[in-house]
């Protein structure tokens, strides 16, 4: 069950976070208009910004020192004249940011929404669903700051400090020298934080994503834990789950939250050290108060900027591990595609053909090994054999959910590989023993079988299974709202909305995987009835333990070991008191 979930951390490949920030930020190459206008008013803001310890500068040297009141309040209106358009410029910047930044992190969702869709059942075999929600969700918003930073914070504040220490050393080098001298030491904590960052926030992500696996998992089996009385094995687990969650944050941010300090202890040090050299190395009277002033102010516009670059760059460390974990996902390749001249499907016959299949999940097993079996249109065959002997993997690759790795299947003697996905999957019907259904109405989740279907259609196909007369009885009949997975329902009548759905699609070729185990034997005969009309013309597959419900198969394929080991009508196979006659005798050994 969910105890896997606590070894299960992800093993990224390790990639260069520049190559990965690259491409992330080429998102923002399709908002160019926008990060212009940015830019431009971001220019604006920090020339205003840059201006102001000037005019500090000339109100203390000349006008307060001059005693000219005229002049400083002239001053004084100008400087509140810019600094209140600043506020409104910042204002405008960070509306234009989020809504980029947003807009970005909504197409980055579904683009990985729609890229997942595209992955073979591989994919999704060897990952819990709650990891795969993790990525979609929480690792997809974890880049937006990092995205609506990017311009409003990394522009704007690299052009503040290329500005601030032109203007200090064209003022004062010797001042402007002093006051960057501690650059090197912020430079070296910095670069030795950097790494054990991104490291702590790569765990976090990890365990992040375990704790919303087995919190899915566990949510959806609740079930079952209850019923095993099985909570406190349950809770064991959570509570390591959480412990290890907690941990890994709180070293990550012990680590982060050392960024602000260093910063702040080399910007005292670059004040000190200014003030030192102005007042003993310069002389006090070599220096104006005023200068003193606008170099203080200086320092701050300098050091500023500085931790809000490295800020951004924690959160860039900080951030950085999600967007490897999605385009992780962006860079798996969907294991079954068309090929480049796949065929669209015109009018099918049903015919199919196995020529010398091999297929393993496992490299060193293989589940199907040299499998050849020709089923003529309109033949009902059915698959028996015990759990695991292949049955499932046969009509996984008719409906080429996997690819073969030997040999071929060929549909209307076409190779399934040169046909569309689309066109091949639209012709088949698949019924499985998972009869999962949405939320929604009962009329829209059989409607899902085909999604123009007319009411009347959905009507017909629900009184071919019998599903009609239970449905009527239902407060709101067909718009009855079913909640997850048609939790309410009974596992009867669940099954026969998922064999409605799959009625209405009006296949050509019809799967059933163990479709009527979850009916009451009553049900079934009706339900038998009923898709009898419908299987007629059709060529079917049926997978079934229950041997009674295939009599009237044309063929049964006794499948075990790696490949079908005999076939034939049911009286003849018992005839022969082979596989299957073993099979038979047992199971009516059980019944009676």
């Amino acid at each position: 069950m969910a105890r896997n979930s606590t070894k299960q951390d992800e093993q990224l490949e390790q990639k260069s976070k520049a190559k990965t920030l690259a491409r992330l930020f080429r998102y923002l190459f399709g908002y160019k208009g926008l990060i212009i206008a940015v830019i431009l008013i971001m220019m604006v803001s920090t020339f205003i910004s840059i201006i102001n310890p000037l005019i500090i500068e000339r109100a203390v040297n000349v006008h307060i020192i001059g005693k000219s009141t005229d002049g400083l309040i002239l001053l004084c209106c100008l400087g509140a004249g810019m600094n209140i358009l600043l506020v409104l410029l910042i204002k405008l910047r960070m509306y234009l940011m989020a809504k980029m930044s947003n807009e970005i992190v909504m197409k980055i969702r579904q683009q990985l929404y729609e890229h997942i869709q595209t992955l073979g059942f591989g994919f999704f075999d060897g990952r819990p669903t709650g990891k795969i929600l993790s990525r979609l969700m929480g690792d997809v918003n974890s880049l937006k700051d990092v995205l609506s930073n990017s311009v409003t914070t990394l522009i704007p504040d690299a052009v503040t400090i290329i500005a601030v220490v032109a203007i200090m050393l064209i003022k004062d080098w010797r001042l402007g020298l002093a006051s960057l001298s501690t650059l090197p030491l912020m430079t070296f904590g910095v670069a030795f934080l950097e790494k054990r960052t991104h490291k702590g926030w790569q765990d976090f992500r990890k365990k992040s994503s375990n704790l919303n696996a087995f919190l899915h998992e566990d949510i959806a089996g609740i079930r079952v834990i209850q019923s095993f009385h099985a909570e406190d094995e349950t809770q064991k687990t959570f509570d390591k789950l959480t412990d290890e969650h907690y941990v890994s944050f709180v070293k990550a941010c012990n680590w982060s939250d050392w960024f602000g300090p260093v910063i702040d202890i080399c910007w005292a040090g670059g004040l000190i050290a200014m003030y030192f050299i102005g007042v003993k190395t310069i002389g006090i009277e070599n220096v104006s108060i005023g200068t003193l002033i606008a170099f203080g102010t200086y320092i701050a516009m300098f050091w500023q900027p500085v931790m809000n670059l490295s800020s951004y760059y924690n959160q860039m460390i900080t951030n950085i591990a999600g967007a490897e974990r999605i385009f992780e996902i962006f860079d798996t390749k969907p294991e079954i595609c068309d090929n480049e001249n796949a065929e669209e499907l015109d009018e099918v016959r049903g015919e199919i053909d196995f020529e010398h299949v091999s297929f393993h999940y496992d490299e060193d097993d293989d589940v199907l090994s040299d499998v050849s079996f020709h089923v003529n249109a309109g033949e009902t065959i059915a698959l028996v054999g015990p759990t695991g002997a292949g049955k499932t993997t046969i009509v996984n690759l008719i409906s080429r959910f996997y690819d073969v790795q030997n040999g071929r299947v060929l549909l209307d003697g076409k190779d399934l590989r040169d046909i569309s996905i689309d066109s091949l999957r639209s012709r088949l019907g698949v019924m499985t023993q998972d009869n999962f259904l949405f939320t929604g109405t009962i009329r829209e989740n059989i409607r899902y079988g085909r999604l123009d279907a007319t009411d009347e259609e959905i009507e017909a196909a629900a009184k071919a299974v019998n599903a009609h007369e239970f449905i009527m009885k239902l407060e709101k009949g067909y718009d009855t709202e079913l909640s997850e997975r048609g939790a309410g329902l009974s596992a009867g009548q669940r099954q026969l909305i998922a064999f409605a759905r799959t009625m209405v699609s009006d296949p050509r070729i019809l799967i059933l995987d163990e479709a009527t185990s979850s009916i009451d034997t009553h049900t079934e005969i009706l339900v038998q009835q009923g898709i009898e009309k419908l299987l007629a013309g059709r060529t079917s597959f049926v997978i079934a333990h229950r041997l009674s419900t295939i009599q009237n198969a044309d063929r049964i394929f006794v499948v075990d070991r790696g490949g079908i080991m005999e076939s034939g009508r049911p009286k003849e196979l018992i005839a022969r008191r082979g596989e299957y006659y073993k099979l038979y005798m047992a199971q009516f050994k059980e019944v009676s």
